[in-house]
């Protein structure tokens, strides 16, 4: 327990360094958007493929994906029918207030939390497959239909997928798993030290995105919306992984810790880029990343006393 309490520390102590060089403007104004363009198209690809070249892909591919799939599908569907006939939202809001419930924020805080608090960045593996690979794409899919000012085709999905330089250093990592191959040290040791830059630097951006936001204001008309789906993402989607992990699959230990903190990661910031795309549930998603970004750390320290 004191190691996961430590590895919490850890993480907290970073990204109150990037809220306090955010708010004296240390690094300038330009700062959060380097910092995150740099560990989403260059560290954390790096991150990734070293950690899951030496993966086990039974680890990946087996009940940690299936859960995630499961807990994030079924949390989703839930509040889909929630918000759009108890609440009555149009088609698109409601798809945008399920996704705001449901899509975790694999990246930034996920990759960290993994390396710090289960100890190894390969835990978030099947949460990044699948949300990358398939959820976010069924949800973008879905919005595009219920719209009429944007329309993408499957190809144009299909290639935004393969795109991702997550997916790319994912899949990477994976072949070489899957393979044995032995990467040579002269190609390993640079990838090591790029890697290394990625959980810093992205917990300092996370930090410095903190400064500033007020969620919950009068004049957005959702609040209680806003407030459902931060309560969705945070305590019904981990208590989703929980139920199916340990009674459908027998999970238990730190398999079953993994997976459910895994579940109980905030809200993806990719959410409310996707809601000011299609102009709709913007109020929500953004309420629900900043509420949800500021309680998953202690609401995963709550998971980790219960399961620990």
């Amino acid at each position: 327990m004191l190691g996961v309490l430590y590895g919490f520390f850890v993480v907290w102590a970073i990204i109150l360094v990037g809220m306090f060089v955010g708010r004296r403007g240390i690094l300038g104004d330009n700062a959060r958007p380097v910092l995150s363009g740099l560990t989403f198209f260059v560290a954390s690809p790096a991150l990734l493929f070293e950690t899951l070249s030496k993966a086990h892909l039974h680890d990946v591919f087996a009940a940690p994906l299936l859960v995630t799939a499961v807990g994030a599908i079924a949390t989703g569907t839930l509040f889909f029918v929630i918000v759009k006939f108890w609440l009555k939202r149009s088609l698109p809001e409601s798809l945008m207030s399920s996704m705001s419930a449901s899509l975790a924020n694999s990246a930034n805080l996920g990759i960290p939390i993994s390396v710090f608090v289960l100890g190894d960045a390969s835990y978030v593996a099947p949460l990044l497959i699948f949300q990358l690979a398939f959820f976010t794409p069924m949800y973008l899919m879905a919005l595009d239909a219920s719209t009429s000012s944007h329309r993408t085709t499957p190809l144009r999905f299909l290639l935004m997928i393969v795109r991702n330089p997550m997916i790319v250093g994912t899949a990477l990592g994976l072949i070489v798993a899957g393979t044995g191959w032995q990467v040579p040290s002269l190609i390993m040791e640079p990838i090591n030290l790029i890697g290394g830059a990625a959980i810093p630097a992205m917990l300092m951006a996370f930090g410095m995105s903190l400064n500033g936001s007020r969620p919950l204001q009068k004049d957005g008309g959702r609040r209680l919306d806003s407030l459902m789906a931060s309560g969705f993402k945070l305590f019904v989607h981990p208590l989703m992984a929980y139920l199916f992990a340990h009674f459908a699959l027998g999970l238990e230990g730190h398999a079953l810790f993994a997976v459910v903190v895994t579940s109980a990661l905030p809200t993806a910031q990719n959410v409310f880029v996707a809601a000011s795309r299609y102009n709709t549930g913007i109020t929500v998603a953004k309420d629900t990343v900043l509420i949800t970004t500021v309680v998953a750390v202690p609401a995963m320290i709550a998971v980790a006393l219960l399961l620990t």
